[in-house]
């Protein structure tokens, strides 16, 4: 049976929004849909408690290379502060805080921190045990400092952290007997420090849990000898943390009191464990607990370096936890008084509220909860708000962690009057997912549900046949969540399937989807079967993963006509054969209907903007060196329209750039209301889009708009086509072992030297200009020696244009040399015609399946706007005494428009006039007699993905 899911309500939240009471004011969403048990967290805007921090979106060893991962996906996760190991040292084989501090410190990081230990190769450090010359240690630390001050371009950015788990086994275990031997070696390592950079900001104490006891002879010794830390530290990484970290806070702070001690900055350096990566219920629980105490946090390193710690999907995109952590980057303002059901307490309803008054914003992160939820919002203030509200909520789901999310819908949307509390219901269903909830004065046009139609069900409570069901424990730190809990394995036989029974609402294209681990380093890429009413329909293909608890995402489309289906998912497609790399768990299904081609728009008045709102346009105003930030979401590489709405008061030009680079063409010859559209490569997953103009432009909206006929501006090139790639040196063509994704042959043995290396002919017609370079490779190159980190290599790509440059991509591991992933790389070209040279002098290239060139820019159209039109007329009559006022209004615009009539004796709101049609009101105005007037007609609608509104008035005649 299918379990209700926020997306099966979406149908029926939007038609309930159509319904439009007298006031104007909307009906809210649909019930939720575990109505039985209900979370109320309280939200008091009135109740602020300091700046927004932000600082608990830090990361350990979430960057590993330079590249890795992208720039939009560091810029929209905006992780505030990094710890990195020591430059040039070997704990792992990336990490080094010199290769990954530009892309830090460009999109918005704050400060790097780096474990000096970690210079070490070693897990525990030099074999667990203090060098017995600890000299040896002091001369590490000094090159460690030295490294930073000469190489670094932002040396006062760093701080170092002399011992990382000291209490652990890392030399000074047993402080009974160690106690002396770590205030000395402190105090010897913090004045080696100084020695080498005097204004070296210091960390520590860095312990893997709260301890007291060690905290107070610490910080004892370190004033007494003139070597406190700058910042403290310790780790809480346990679920139980969330039980009791407040608490280990409060004691810390009072050790430092009793001490004479000024606060230190806190950065818990290391929290939250494998079940908690990736998934957004969890993580905003955590996020919610340093944020209410104002600390800064890093996310630990378990796994996989160079991938926010799981918090980001595949090269470049974004699964659900991604997105949690991107509006938590949003926060500005205050934070404010939040109420949950139960404070302190693992696994339930937490969350961040915050309110911006200059942007006249608030905002409710929340989540972790089973139960449907209600938000009781209060102190709003009519001053900043106005007298009546949007709120917009949108969701997170949990999608694995390899598994692409795209944006969040808006799964709730709410028109309401300032005043008292005001309740917005959820229909949450899974404590893995999270929410965020937007309050703004009233904007043009009420906000809508997202009318996709979605449904899903667990793997488990499917029609199961010879595959089994695992529990996978919730509250085990080691273990990878799953969503309900369970999930299914052991899908390897012929006659293994899972059956779903399932209705859907119209006739037409619907994506299958299944949220599924695949262990890539034993069977590579994997497939199953997807049959519909007993017949063979599709392939649904996985792409390998780290294990078969680490969770990517496999989707296939499929035709299905209204009514009732039984979707089967099997092991075989003939029945008597194994499909290759069958042996999958399978976690969650979904099922969405697909409409056209993908579209979404991303309001300007939620973007990331230091330019002045205009809710009463829905719009940023832009001018002089203000701009807007978009982070969108594409879900296959391709060409994708971007369409930006906005008005001018006179002629304007727009600046784009997309990934920080410059897209030209784009802008308004006149005051009016436009849509400037340019044709973009887009690669896989999010990309940054800022928008800025000299002139005044207030932009509303942008909208992505997948363009798949534009692909044939896109040239492809098979590694082995010969007539365009020539090999040199020990390049050569390969086919990989079964199963594999491989189209073809694949390229490999690129690099490792200047001799081996392919040339690519330039595609006639590609001439100079800027174009992404797509390139399909594998690369599973790991070291093997560490404890428990996969310690995964990134393999770069150098492009040389033949008369040109180099351009370098990073390409990060992708689990199995049989599997394949894309990647793109951004490539400026400057000569018409020049080779492109592919390899690397030093190291290895990934293999390549095969490339793509694809010009950035095709096309830019600039289209003024047509406005809304309707033709309106008002007159008096008197029936039994009494004045009425008849308003008529005839919809003349070309789509359809919601119209508001009001008069100084009333108002009617009338939704979804259809182009032609004629509403009509009649108002008693309960007068014997009234004075010439006017109504005023209020048109809004959509036009080309943004809101628009237009006001109109009538004039009617005296009446005695």
């Amino acid at each position: 049976m299918t379990r209700p899911r926020p997306n099966l309500a979406r149908v029926t939240a939007c038609t309930a929004l159509s319904a439009l009471v007298i006031s104007g004011l909307a009906v809210g969403a649909a019930a939720p849909a575990n109505a039985a048990t209900v979370d109320v967290i309280g939200v008091d805007f009135s109740k602020t408690d300091g700046a927004v921090k932000g600082g608990a979106s830090g990361m350990l060893y979430g960057l590993s290379d330079d590249g890795v991962p992208t720039d939009p996906i560091i810029a929209g996760a905006s992780p505030k502060n990094v710890t990195q190991k020591a430059p040039h040292g070997a704990q792992h084989p990336n990490g080094d805080p010199l290769q990954v501090e530009d892309s830090f410190f460009d999109n918005g990081g704050q400060y790097l921190m780096t474990n000096i230990q970690d210079y070490y190769p070693d897990w525990a450090y030099n074999g667990g045990k203090r060098p017995s010359d600890f000299s040896t240690y002091l001369t590490i630390v000094r090159k460690v400092v030295k490294s930073v001050v000469d190489e670094s371009d932002h040396p006062e950015k760093y701080v170092f952290t002399p011992f990382n788990e000291p209490d652990g086994g890392n030399w000074y275990g047993d402080w009974g007997a160690m106690k002396d031997t770590y205030l000395q070696d402190w105090k010897a390592v913090y004045q080696a420090i100084k020695e080498v950079y005097p204004d070296a900001k210091i960390a520590g104490n860095g312990d893997t849990r709260w301890q007291p006891d060690r905290t107070r002879d610490f910080l004892t010794y370190a004033k007494a000898n003139n070597v406190l830390p700058d910042m403290f530290t310790w780790h809480e990484l346990s679920r139980s943390s969330l039980q009791y970290f407040r608490q280990h806070l409060t004691d810390y702070r009072k050790i430092e009191s009793d001490l004479g001690i000024s606060a230190r900055p806190v950065n818990i350096t290391e929290y939250a464990m494998r079940r908690d990566m990736s998934v957004p219920g969890n993580l905003v629980q955590w996020l919610a607990m340093f944020e209410d105490e104002k600390v800064d946090a890093q996310t630990a390193y378990w796994t996989y370096a160079g991938n926010l710690n799981d918090n980001m999907a595949k090269n470049n995109s974004a699964n659900g936890a991604w997105w949690l952590l991107k509006w938590y980057g949003d926060l500005s303002g205050q934070t404010v008084s939040v109420t949950p059901p139960a404070l302190n307490a693992p696994d339930t309803l937490q969350g961040i509220g915050a309110v911006d008054t200059a942007k006249k914003q608030a905002t409710v992160l929340f989540g972790g909860t089973n139960n449907a939820t209600r938000l009781d919002l209060s102190g709003l203030d009519p001053a900043v708000f106005g007298s009546t509200v949007d709120v917009q909520v949108r969701e997170a789901e949990w999608s694995g962690q390899e598994g692409e999310a795209q944006a969040p819908p808006v799964v709730v949307t709410k028109r309401v009057a300032v005043g008292g509390t005001v309740q917005i219901d959820v229909p949450s269903s899974n404590r893995l997912d999270a929410y965020q909830a937007v309050i703004t004065p009233a904007l043009p046009t009420a906000p809508a549900v997202d009318s996709t139609w979605s449904t899903s069900i667990e793997a488990e409570n499917t029609a199961l046949k010879d595959v089994t069901a695992y529990a996978q424990d919730p509250a085990a730190d080691w273990t990878f969540s799953a969503s309900g809990g369970r999930d299914v394995g052991s899908t390897n036989k012929v006659t293994s399937s899972l059956t779903w029974k399932v209705d859907v609402p119209t006739t037409g294209t619907y994506r299958f989807g299944a949220i599924a681990g695949v262990n890539g380093s034993k069977i590579g890429p994997g497939s199953h079967a997807l049959f519909v009413d007993g017949q063979k329909a599709a392939t649904i293909d996985y792409e390998a993963g780290f294990d078969w608890s680490y969770r990517g995402r496999g989707e296939t489309l499929v035709s299905l006509t209204q009514g009732s289906h039984e979707l089967s998912v099997r092991m075989s497609a003939d029945g008597s054969t194994l499909l290759p790399g069958s042996d999958i768990s399978l976690d969650r299904f979904d099922l969405t209907r697909i409409d056209g081609p993908e579209t979404t728009t991303y309001p300007a008045v939620l973007s990331r903007t230091d330019a002045p709102l205009d809710y009463g346009k829905g719009a940023a105003v832009l001018s002089g060196d203000k701009s807007a930030t978009f982070f969108a979401s594409a879900r296959e590489t391709g060409y994708y329209d971007v369409a930006v709405r906005y008005s001018t008061t006179g002629a304007a030009g727009l600046g784009l750039r997309l990934n920080d680079r410059t897209v030209t063409g784009l802008g308004a010859d006149k005051a009016g209301t436009w849509t400037s559209t340019a044709r973009v490569h887009l690669a896989e997953g999010i990309s940054e889009l800022r928008l800025a103009s000299a002139e005044w432009a207030a932009v509303q909206s942008v909208t992505i708009t997948r363009a798949v006929d534009g692909d044939a501006s896109s040239v492809r090139v098979e590694g082995e086509d010969s007539s365009r790639i020539a090999l040199h040196g020990a390049a050569r063509l390969e086919t990989p072992g079964a199963p594999t994704n491989v189209s073809g042959k694949q390229l490999g043995y690129l690099g490792g030297g200047a001799d081996n290396y392919a040339t690519l002919t330039r595609p006639s017609g590609l001439g100079v200009g800027q174009y992404d370079l797509t390139v399909r490779y594998s690369n599973a190159e790991k070291n093997t020696g560490h404890a428990y980190n996969t310690d995964v290599i990134t393999r770069f790509l150098d492009v040389t244009e033949d008369g040109g440059a180099t351009t370098r991509g990073a390409f990060r591991n992708n689990y199995s040399w049989k599997g394949f992933w894309t990647h793109t790389v951004p490539l400026d070209v400057s000569t018409t015609s020049g080779s492109l040279r592919l390899g690397n002098t030093t190291g290895n290239a990934p293999n390549i399946d095969w490339l793509a060139l694809s010009p950035l820019v095709t096309k830019t159209t600039n289209a003024a706007d047509a406005v809304l039109k309707a033709d309106a007329t008002a007159s008096t009559r008197k029936l039994a005494g009494k004045v009425y006022i008849t308003v008529d209004v005839t919809n003349t615009s070309s789509v359809v428009t919601d119209v508001a009539i009001a008069t100084a004796y009333g108002s009617k709101t009338f939704t979804g006039v259809q182009p032609g049609k004629k509403v009509s009101v009649s108002i008693n105005t309960t007068k014997s007699s009234i004075p010439a007037g006017q109504a005023t007609i209020t048109l809004s609608g959509t036009v080309n993905g943004g809101p628009v509104t237009q006001k109109i008035t009538a004039s009617y005649n005296a009446q005695n």
